[in-house]
């Protein structure tokens, strides 16, 4: 972080991602003024043609930035354009006091070309910002960027940068909810004698009172350190002292399977226990590689939408990152593209079809499973709604906050989204763990009654999976 002084005003150098990444950026700075260097705008009208997401983003700012300099003449663009600061929900715009928005008129990088070779982007940007420096010495002039290496140089060159974190969830990623909690036993011992008990549909009820469950959120997990007898999830706050719990279904029972699958451990137990839930319209599910999020939440909904015919079909989606090079366009129908990047879902599809009736009853299953399940890309989610669908989204790490509330809100009745991610394995270039769209997800539904969280934490592949998960 910047030493800022205290008696200096701020000028921030914005660069081009940071208005690709957020087009509200510009309003994010309250009081502070801003500073748009003529390559920003290039590299802007450059960026507008297409339907990707980026794209649509730099639209927006040149919209922005439109509506800002209607009817303003030369003098009024040179004196710089007041910014309204965009409100905490981001849903309106605050009387605070506003800074302004300037524009490079005039070349002010051409003695840069002395220091760094070249004449990228980034070197104008970096020439702007140290001739700023020079002229503005009552200002303290800050690049903004989402570029490490631009950050480097400029830390080379003696001109404060900083990461655009505006769009941050969490200060530190380990303070986000994991969905569990671990109950002591003098807790459990001192609200026995006042806890209150009934059966509704077989279901086992507590109601728990006192100023210790004040932290609990709705369907937070609950267990007893060094006892596995007790696990319970949170069924509703009714005030910060009162709270009624339920005890979960154990399906680590052979006869409790979910399609012939059960939970080896506590966190697979709460997992399955959400994922069968009809209540619950959003899961989240994070974990490193082998803990079961696929295998879970795939056979949760073969056994809701086969067995209970909750419903009518599985859709299955993932953001198309590579791990390596990319190989280039693939050939065929929309759900024949996605299949080379559905490895995970035909892994665990021949995990739960492997039936006694050997080759014809493996054949048997597989078409039965591929008239209801459909493979879906996210590039053609927009303008759709889902009905009575049981969605699963894999690899949600890779997801910004937008691109998540533009899945989420395709929802309609009776559906269910499930969210698979490993926030660790983040493969989108400006995506940082406490950036990511799962990230974000998991901190605004933790207190909506009909969502539910659980991080999974011991791997179930197999001992040398989880020796390398340990060592590598």
């Amino acid at each position: 972080m910047i030493k800022r002084e205290e008696d200096k005003p701020c000028l921030f150098v914005l660069d081009t991602n940071v208005l690709m990444h957020d087009p509200t950026a510009i309003f994010r700075f309250k009081e502070h003024d801003i500073f748009l260097p003529m390559v920003v705008l290039e590299e802007l009208d450059a960026g507008k043609k297409g339907m990707s997401e980026v794209a649509r983003n730099v639209r927006q700012v040149s919209r922005f930035l439109d509506q800002l300099m209607r009817d303003a003449d030369k003098e009024e663009i040179n004196a710089g354009l007041p910014v309204h600061s965009l409100s905490e929900s981001g849903r309106g715009f605050t009387e605070l006091p506003t800074g302004r928005l300037f524009f490079q008129t005039e070349p002010l990088a051409k003695h840069i070309e002395t220091t760094l070779p070249g004449t990228s982007a980034d070197n104008e940007i970096l020439g702007t910002a140290q001739a700023l420096q020079q002229r503005l010495r009552e200002h303290t002039v800050i690049i903004v960027s989402k570029d490490i290496n631009l950050r480097i140089k400029a830390a080379v060159l003696g001109i404060p940068a900083e990461d655009y974190s505006n769009d941050q969830v969490l200060d530190d990623v380990d303070l986000l909810y994991t969905g569990m909690d671990a109950l002591s036993q003098d807790f459990w011992e001192h609200h026995a004698k006042e806890m209150d008990s009934w059966k509704e549909q077989g279901r086992t009820f507590y109601r728990v009172q006192g100023p210790d469950i004040a932290d609990w959120y709705p369907n937070q997990c609950l267990y007893l350190e060094d006892d596995d007898s007790f696990e319970a999830m949170v069924r509703e706050r009714r005030s910060d002292t009162e709270a009624v719990i339920e005890l979960v279904e154990d399906y680590r029972i052979a006869r409790h399977n979910v399609w012939g699958i059960n939970a080896r451990n506590r966190e697979q137990n709460f997992a399955l226990n959400m994922l069968m839930d009809p209540e619950l319209d959003f899961v989240t599910l994070l974990g490193t590689a082998g803990t079961g999020k696929t295998l879970l939440a795939l056979a949760a909904g073969l056994a809701q939408v086969l067995d209970r015919s909750i419903y009518r079909e599985i859709i299955m989606t993932r953001v198309t990152v590579p791990v390596g090079e990319d190989i280039g366009f693939l050939p065929g129908t929309e759900e024949e593209k996605m299949t080379p990047w559905m490895g995970a879902l035909m892994d665990n599809l021949e995990v739960l079809t492997q039936t006694e009736g050997g080759e014809w009853g493996r054949a048997a299953t597989n078409d039965l499973l591929r008239n209801r399940i459909r493979i879906s890309s996210l590039n053609f989610m927009r303008g759709r709604t889902f009905l009575y669908k049981y969605i699963i989204l894999d690899e949600a790490q890779n997801l910004t906050a937008k691109q998540m509330k533009t899945l989420i809100t395709r929802a309609g009745p009776g559906t269910k989204i499930v969210c698979l991610g490993n926030i660790a394995q983040i493969d989108t270039p400006y995506l940082t763990e406490t950036t990511s769209g799962l990230t974000y997800v998991v901190d605004r539904f933790k207190d909506w009654p009909h969502s539910g969280h659980i991080t999974l934490i011991r791997g179930e592949r197999s001992r040398l999976a989880d020796f390398a998960s340990d060592q590598l």
